[in-house]
């Protein structure tokens, strides 16, 4: 189970937000990769919940702030720093990677496909 969240934070100012700020990457750089596994359902519910309502508050604070063509704070390597469409559609397209990833596991188990009514 992994914690790895994305969010369309613009801004630098942001900094880590929990659980991230708390995490010790230097002594566990793979940190996202196991600090979930003892977590119940409702608490990771709980953590995405959170995640969507913030992340949708700085879609929002991004979007007044010069609209979609507003470019991030934050800069690749390259020093080229992306825009917010160009975020948002990265998110869009990561999420409908996963999604489809969980329909294939789905798939395996009963092996109904698409929209097949239930069995």
């Amino acid at each position: 189970m992994s914690r790895t969240t994305t969010s369309p934070a613009a801004s630098s100012d942001a900094g880590p937000v929990p659980p991230f700020d708390t995490a010790d990457w230097d002594t566990d750089p793979d940190w996202t990769w196991h600090s979930a596994a003892e977590d119940t359902p409702e608490q990771l519910y709980t953590l995405w919940q959170d995640t969507v309502a913030r992340s949708r508050t700085l879609v929002a604070q991004a979007l007044s702030d010069g609209g979609l063509d507003r470019l991030a704070d934050r800069h690749w390597p390259d020093g080229r720093a992306p825009s917010l469409r160009r975020i948002l559609i990265d998110l869009i397209e990561e999420y409908a990677r996963h999604v489809g990833h969980a329909d294939l596991i789905r798939e395996s188990v009963d092996g109904l496909v698409g929209e097949d009514p239930p069995r």
